[in-house]
């Protein structure tokens, strides 16, 4: 009957959440995401992205919940159904298959073909069964019009004939019902859902898919002036191509460079620090710029840019890349100081603010203003720099103190620069508050360093990277540990006892995926400091030529090798998520194992922390985690020491002698030869 001129309309209902009134699905979750979608979740291309849904609807209807990704710059989406694990929990996965930018949301609806089928298979009384069938003859028929061709056809085909049979009484429920059962015409039926329904998730997330070097990589440090043969003279770029086949054998795939600009002559620093230089001190690498040239250019007596295309061209073929220092600062007499004064602070007595971190001083560097009037400028010259190398075949950079630039600078210039070049990597240099590290991780740094250098009882490591890899930093914070840098001799090193700093190598090669060491000072065991309580070198490369004797029967390069050469040849050790630590009744000990992601290869490592004494206890395994049955025995095979031991059971007795090798680094092998793998047993 027509509505009445003075009848009231109905009312129209708006849903906070803007959805149509009859959406009754809900997506409550998706998960991983970073700061609810904020910034990218990070991964390697063809790593495997695990991602979970929390969805559920009214009632006892089916719902069906789909994973949809996409790269950034495609369009299309790609669809995965995803599975209900209990609890309303949903889960599907996907692995990126190139570096690069992705997207991922998920989408969900009650689907009533699934419904109709889920209650048809537990119907019984043929009078239900019939009149269940013709509802199903019309949700088939509806999903054949929403299919084409053949499949169309087929649909329509099954649609009449369920109809028929339930209208005519020509077939009895039983065949009835298995013809409303047909599991793969229902395999065509659910190819095409009725989603005009279907709810999506309010965003659709990021991820970021680096090559394999971001997730797994081993770092060497050194300063190319120190690097000439001889004694007294500036090293050189071709003096560090002399260099090449050492660091390659001793396992590394990273070759890391501080600062090789020109370096600044006014207030420059002497040996040790010192504020009286004299006229043959080299002073800083850190202190940047001169008129010879500013961040693009190179320290004329390390070379010119064709000497560095030559060294990373050798360095290439030794399976190494170079990773370029850069540091946003500059010496009073950068280029940059005349020609943009705008971009630093000025003092009331007409000076420039040199950069302080009370009590230290660094009259050396000027820092940047990130707060100018002329920021875009400054912003867009800055990422010049990293065009520039980038330019030069660098693909990695190190970044000197990023937490003292602007974090919406980086997240800009990472995003951009990624963007065009999606190979090039960034590790943060960064010893600072946990917050303000995992900015920086999140703007989109591809490594990070961490607090590993201070983290040195059983406690604190197993605290640490705990946190590390199964905190919810594990999807976007790669750490990348070292036991020293040119600014940290960590007072457990000033000993110089050799049990430390092999057991310090192997904590960092083994707890983490990545590790670096600030190379001839580590390999030589250089231990003192400039004075007690300090962290800084005595005779600090940083301010000073020095010359290293590789030759040194003592230097610890055969088992930085042994190390590095365990690292490439096990899968566990080149991944952080899959960490486990296990109980031993003795704090001087530590022991935790790292399997990879297929479960194929698990190594176990036990490490003694005392450098002084013999260290025992019981080690109880989990051997569920290991892979091996209780009932079985296993090998371990110590991969340091190459001994080899029959264990079964959980619980195993560890001795450690620090004057021998300090750490069991054990590849797990889960079943031991026994008669029937010989060819005389039969």
């Amino acid at each position: 009957m027509p509505r009445k001129n003075n009848a009231p309309a109905t009312p129209k209902i708006q849903r906070a959440d803007g959805e149509d009134g009859r959406v009754r699905a809900v997506i409550d979750a998706v998960l991983p995401n970073v700061d609810n979608g904020r910034f990218p979740v990070k991964r390697v291309a063809g790593e495997t992205l695990r991602v979970q849904a929390h969805c559920f609807a009214d009632g006892h209807d089916v719902l069906r919940v789909m994973l949809r990704w996409r790269a950034e710059a495609d369009p299309d989406w790609a669809e995965l159904p995803m599975k209900l694990l209990g609890n309303d929990v949903w889960e599907a996965a996907f692995a990126p298959p190139a570096i690069g930018r992705y997207r991922y949301t998920v989408s969900a609806w009650v689907d009533a073909f699934a419904s109709w089928r889920h209650d048809m298979a537990r119907r019984v009384e043929p009078e239900d069964i019939r009149i269940a069938s013709q509802v199903g003859a019309q949700e088939i028929a509806a999903a054949a019009q929403r299919a084409e061709g053949s499949e169309r056809q087929a649909l329509e085909r099954w649609s009449r004939e369920l109809q028929s049979s339930a209208t005519e009484g020509h077939m009895d429920a039983t065949a009835l019902k298995a013809l409303a059962l047909d599991e793969g015409l229902a395999a065509l039926a659910e190819r095409h859902p009725d989603r005009s329904l279907a709810t999506h998730h309010t965003m659709e997330l990021s991820l970021v898919a680096d090559r394999e070097r971001a997730r797994f990589s081993t770092w060497y440090e050194l300063f190319p002036r120190s690097t000439a043969p001889e004694g007294g003279r500036h090293g050189t770029l071709k003096d560090v191509e002399t260099r090449l086949p050492a660091i390659a054998a001793m396992g590394f795939d990273v070759l890391y460079f501080p600062p090789i600009h020109p370096i600044g002559r006014i207030q420059r620093k002497g040996k040790n620090n010192t504020l009286t230089p004299t006229a043959d001190d080299v002073g800083s690498p850190w202190a940047i710029g001169a008129e010879e040239g500013g961040h693009k250019s190179i320290l004329p007596e390390l070379g010119t840019a064709e000497d560095f295309r030559r060294l990373r061209e050798a360095a290439e073929r030794h399976g190494l890349e170079l990773a370029l220092d850069i540091a946003f600062q500059c010496a009073p007499d950068h280029p940059y100081v005349k020609a943009h004064p705008a971009w630093f602070r000025w003092r009331p007595d007409g000076t420039v603010q040199y950069a302080e971190n009370p009590p230290k001083k660094y009259q050396d560097i000027y820092p940047f203003n990130f707060e100018t009037e002329d920021w875009q400028a400054l912003w867009i010259e800055l990422k010049s720099v990293f065009e520039h190398w980038i330019g030069e075949g660098v693909k990695i950079f190190r970044v000197d103190n990023p937490h003292t630039k602007a974090f919406p600078f980086w997240e800009w210039a990472i995003t951009e620069l990624k963007r065009a070049h999606p190979e090039v990597l960034f590790l943060a240099e960064a010893f600072t508050r946990p917050k303000v590290m995992h900015r920086l991780a999140k703007l989109g740094y591809s490594q990070s360093y961490t607090y590993f250098t201070w983290r040195n009882t059983k406690q604190e490591l197993t605290e640490y990277f705990t946190e590390l890899s199964q905190g919810l930093g594990c999807e976007y914070f790669r750490p990348n540990v070292w036991p020293n840098t040119p600014d940290i001799l960590h007072a457990r090193l000033q000993g110089g006892e050799t049990a430390v700093f092999m057991t310090r190598l192997v904590l960092a090669g083994t707890l983490a995926a990545s590790y670096g060491i600030y190379g001839p000072a580590y390999e030589l065991r250089e231990h003192l400091p400039r004075e007690q309580g300090s962290e800084e070198y005595l005779d600090s490369e940083k301010y000073q030529l020095r010359r290293w004797n590789h030759d040194d029967p003592e230097s610890l390069a055969p088992f930085i090798a042994r190390v590095n050469r365990i690292r490439r040849d096990n899968p566990a050790l080149q991944w952080d998520r899959d960490l486990r630590f296990f109980t031993i009744d003795n704090d001087q000990l530590i022991a935790y194992a790292k399997r990879s992601p297929e479960g194929d290869n698990v190594v176990l490592c036990v490490a003694n922390l005392d450098p002084h004494n013999v260290q025992s206890g019981w080690l109880e395994l989990d051997l569920g985690y290991l892979g091996c049955a209780p009932e079985h025995s296993f090998q371990v095979h110590d991969l340091l020491s190459n001994q080899r031991f029959l264990w079964q059971g959980s619980r195993h007795f560890i001795r450690l002698d620090p004057h021998s090798v300090p750490a069991h680094v054990f590849l797990v092998r889960r079943r031991s030869r026994d008669e029937r793998d010989f060819d005389y047993f039969l």
